[in-house]
């Protein structure tokens, strides 16, 4: 499928999943066929077709990685990096290309992907956008600076998770934290370019449309950075809608500590909060931005940026945004500074994919946000979301927390998998000794978690990262009746 009216033929033809829909194209079928996962490939455009052309090997970044390039470099010198030169997002080459990798290489094992230029709304935009950049079972290794187990991919998760868990049992149950340092404004990367007033303009950045039914082009990766006087700063991932030139869309919902400040501020009389959106952060923000490994205690600040510090064991560099206060890490590709109007009329926002892979509902009264200001550096980088196609970030954090608030009340547990994969699934192992255990522990898990959809117990002997090991474990040795409630 190379143009839209192919797209449009195809779809009065037959009804056709997202899947089979955007996996069609033949960018992703060529350049997939013929790729595969060498350090530093690149596949560019001839004509329409893809060829891939290797580079030389570069000298890897090492951890901590203080800026998003470190970490793709880190990427790329580790084979997990595959480069496009030219993509039509205008016929979701892109979203076909993750798709399609997912499907060639495996959900944990896909590479990062980096598309250099970009086709939105029939114009040539300048990258890159990067893609599934914590998506391999190796980032979680290379993330906290160590070497991947050749060869065995489970090996190196679990060195992963060792390291951590010796970081938890270290610190009491929680993640470290080093608070962050300040530094001046002329050596933050994220200041080289200013922009204000009428030159502001979100649109011309390669913010993409990921998905045929999503309502629009969103910037879905930015950490949303707010300060509040009693809940102290926060900052969170929540997907924000392109409308317009300086207007974005701020889809923090009710279980968001963000939509709690905003409800405070407006509790205080408050017209307006002001926000930094950071894009392009280092590889540690961005998974606590990502995922809830911060223990909130109520009536106690957290600075999240600390935690980032301590679990990279280096301060994040940080510098205060133009407008507000607001403190932002120094060297991130962008940020979008602006106001929530919280006395004005609400907005309608959405559909979107979302990560369980379905069309997530528009919402009918959203909060949105003026652009004031945008910062960036030199040419910057945008991460973009596949969600529901790819590993949003690297997962031993959030299993190691898991694992750690559990054991007191399943102390004969041996592992867990949270996956992504298969969100709303939990597997876990224990050590039994007596019949009716696993049960148990399946209910504590259930009722711990509410994610926990379904949660499935095995025995100790089983790799509970091994799908196919857990299912044969299900047919083999567990019985509905009693098992099951």
């Amino acid at each position: 499928m190379s143009n839209s009216n192919d797209a449009k033929d195809l779809r009065d033809c037959q009804p056709v999943s997202r899947r089979e829909f955007l996996t069609t194209t033949g960018t992703g079928l060529a350049a997939l066929a013929a790729a595969g996962c060498a350090p530093a490939q690149q596949v560019r455009n001839d004509a329409d077709g893809v060829g891939v052309v290797n580079k030389a090997p570069q000298a890897s970044p090492t951890a901590p990685f203080d800026t998003f390039r470190d970490w793709i470099g880190a990427l790329d010198a580790n084979g997990l990096l595959m480069r496009f030169d030219r993509i039509d997002q205008d016929a979701y080459h892109s979203t076909g290309l993750v798709f399609r990798s997912t499907d060639k290489f495996g959900f944990y094992e896909a590479p990062a992907m980096m598309f250099d230029n970009v086709k939105i709304d029939g114009e040539w935009v300048k990258g890159p956008v990067i893609a599934n950049h914590q998506g391999h079972w190796n980032t979680d290794a290379l993330l906290w600076g160590l070497e991947p187990v050749p060869g065995d991919h489970y090996a190196t998760y679990r060195r992963a998770k060792a390291h951590l868990s010796a970081m938890l049992e270290q610190n009491g149950g929680e993640y470290p934290q080093i608070a962050p340092v300040e530094i001046a404004r002329d050596k933050a990367l994220c200041k080289e370019v200013v922009i204000t007033g009428d030159d502001i303009d979100i649109t011309r950045f390669a913010f993409l449309k990921t998905n045929p039914a999503d309502v629009g082009r969103y910037v879905n990766t930015g950490s949303v950075f707010m300060d509040d006087p009693e809940m102290g700063p926060n900052f969170g991932t929540y997907r924000c809608q392109i409308k317009g030139p300086r207007k974005l869309g701020m889809n923090s919902t009710p279980n968001h500590q963000g939509y709690r400040m905003f409800m405070a501020a407006k509790a205080r009389g408050e017209k307006t909060v002001p926000v930094s959106i950071v894009v392009g952060q280092d590889p540690v923000v961005w998974l606590i931005s990502s995922s809830p490994i911060v223990i909130r205690k109520k009536g106690v600040s957290i600075d999240e940026l600390a935690i980032a510090g301590g679990m990279r064991g280096k301060p994040i560099e940080t510098v205060k945004s133009e407008t507000s206060d607001i403190m932002v890490p120094a060297h991130a590709e962008m940020v979008i500074e602006g106001e929530v109007p919280l006395d004005g009329p609400l907005e309608r926002e959405g559909p979107f994919g979302e990560m369980f892979g379905y069309l997530g509902p528009a919402n009918p009264a959203n909060l949105w946000m003026n652009i004031t200001t945008i910062t960036h550096r030199r040419d910057p980088w945008v991460m973009n979301a596949y969600t529901g196609m790819q590993r949003g970030m690297v997962s031993a954090p959030m299993d190691c927390m898991l694992e750690t608030g559990l054991r007191w009340r399943v102390p004969n547990l041996v592992d867990i998998a949270f996956g992504q994969d298969v969100f709303g699934v939990l597997f876990m192992s224990i050590d039994k000794t007596a019949s009716g255990q696993g049960l148990k522990a399946g209910l504590t898990v259930a009722d711990m978690l509410p994610l926990a959809k379904v949660v499935v117990v095995v025995d100790k002997d089983i790799n509970v990262l091994d799908r196919t090991a857990v299912v044969f474990a299900m047919g083999s040795r567990w019985q509905p009746d009693p098992a099951t409630a």
